[in-house]
């Protein structure tokens, strides 16, 4: 019996389509399970500083990231204007868990 689906290109196309989509839900796991990570390094810097009455936010520390993560970006070839608003979101969870730790 031959495979007719290697001289189909429509059967090769969802062939490469589900390789790319299983590619893809991986890559999203790892994403969710790092910020998850990220997470709970964030979480123990927020009780730090609260324990040490140090602001929630550090705009010096902040605007290195955002530059490091524009680098990082370039060199990634993924625009680094989305990866600065991803970062300043991100940035912005860290910093309203920050404040929760403060109250």
């Amino acid at each position: 019996m031959t495979d007719t689906s290697a001289n189909d290109p429509v059967a090769q196309a969802a062939a490469l389509l589900k390789e790319h989509r299983q590619s893809i839900d991986r890559l999203d796991a790892i994403l969710v399970y790092t910020l998850g990570e990220r997470f709970k390094h964030t979480q123990a810097v927020g009780k730090l500083k609260a324990e040490h009455q140090l602001p929630p936010s550090d705009p010096t520390r902040e605007a290195a990231q955002i530059a490091r993560l524009e680098d990082l970006a370039v060199r990634a070839d993924l625009d680094p204007e989305f990866a600065k608003e991803f970062l300043n979101f991100i940035i912005a969870e860290v910093i309203r868990h920050h404040q929760k730790h403060q109250s």
